[in-house]
């Protein structure tokens, strides 16, 4: 079932040597059967190039982003883009699209932070117009966006008659959007079994309800924050500082109301506005580190990532994205892949 499974790529230093350790881990991934690798963004490092590197590394595994700002560029520039990525891979590529938070939104990406999960469901409409420019001009009036583009030259078909959008989602009305008009849900590495079953799968076909489709083909893309270690105690540690890190926000305030974890979430906010980042994650429950990460020996990990990979229809494997350097966070990468490698006996 490696198939089902995603690796995001973390790579460390500077140079060309980040590319090249990414492309051996992508092409690593591919030989030890896995379906995808993903790559994210963030305000120093873009998701675009990435791909790029990785695509053209492999020849069957799945490109991804995971995620990328859809309010960091136009419509067209998302369009362009996203045919030359598709064309580089041999139509491998899904486009991961978010927001971010509204904060990262106006401060960051220089948008408003108003109605996000409209603007994405207009973005998508607008994407899928520009995808098909070769069939003729794209006029498009909207809240967010205003396209007139009448092609000057030929323009050739892409490679897929359909470009893979999987769009973000924590809150309800980020998760309606993905199933209103997106091909697959991006869900958030705090996104638990229940939190999933009781929240984003109704939601999902509440969005698909309203918008008169199925969700026939969607995809729910999971992911878990891995910690690898003889000291089981030193990686519950690692990911209880990563989740102490988003539980701060209110974004996440249902899923710890669902669990019952609302008293622990109001002491990880009070020792995060200390500066206590130890007591922060020592108030994370044991109950949210194993519902969120996966702990435990590289002998282990095959069977842990099978239990959690039920819940969802893809599930993609991260070192925590809290509280590692870059070269942390690539040994980490090296080990996850390492530990699901089939040996000869097994491949």
């Amino acid at each position: 079932m490696r198939e089902q499974y995603g690796l995001t790529i973390f790579t460390g230093g500077r140079g060309p040597r980040r590319f090249r350790a990414a492309a051996d881990l992508a092409r690593r991934a591919e030989a030890a059967g896995f379906g995808a690798v993903w790559t994210g963004e963030l305000y120093s490092r873009s998701a675009t190039i990435p791909m790029a590197v990785l695509g053209a590394a492999t020849e069957r595994l799945v490109i991804g982003s995971n995620i990328a700002y859809g309010v960091g560029r136009s419509p067209l520039i998302w369009a362009a883009e996203a045919r030359d990525l598709d064309e580089l891979t041999g139509g491998r590529i899904v486009l991961g699209l978010g927001n971010g938070t509204s904060g990262m939104m106006e401060n960051w990406l220089s948008a408003s932070g108003a109605s996000p999960a409209a603007r994405m469901e207009e973005l998508v409409t607008v994407l899928r117009a520009l995808w098909r420019l070769h069939e003729g001009p794209v006029h498009h009036e909207g809240r967010f966006y205003r396209v007139h583009l009448a092609p000057t030259a030929g323009t050739p078909a892409p490679l897929r008659d359909d470009l893979p959008i999987w769009t973000a989602g924590v809150g309800p009305r980020m998760v309606r959007a993905a199933g209103r008009v997106a091909d697959g849900l991006v869900a958030h590495p705090m996104t638990t079994a229940t939190y999933l079953a009781e929240v984003v799968r109704p939601e999902l076909e509440r969005g698909a309800a309203d918008a008169g489709r199925t969700l026939d083909g969607f995809v729910v893309k999971g992911t878990r924050m891995i910690a690898l270690d003889a000291d089981e105690e030193a990686g519950r540690r690692r990911v209880a500082f990563a989740v102490a890190q988003y539980a701060a926000s209110r974004v996440y305030d249902r899923l710890f109301a669902i669990h019952g974890w609302e008293a622990a979430q109001q002491r990880i906010r009070t020792a995060i506005k200390a500066g206590d980042t130890a007591a922060a994650a020592a108030a994370v429950p044991d109950a949210a580190v194993d519902a969120i990460g996966i702990v435990c020996r590289a002998a282990d990990l095959p069977d842990r990532v099978a239990a959690h990979a039920a819940d969802f229809d893809h599930l993609d494997l991260v070192a925590p994205p809290w509280g590692l350097e870059p070269e942390q966070a690539e040994e980490v990468t090296e080990e996850i892949l390492a530990a699901l490698t089939p040996t000869p006996a097994h491949a």
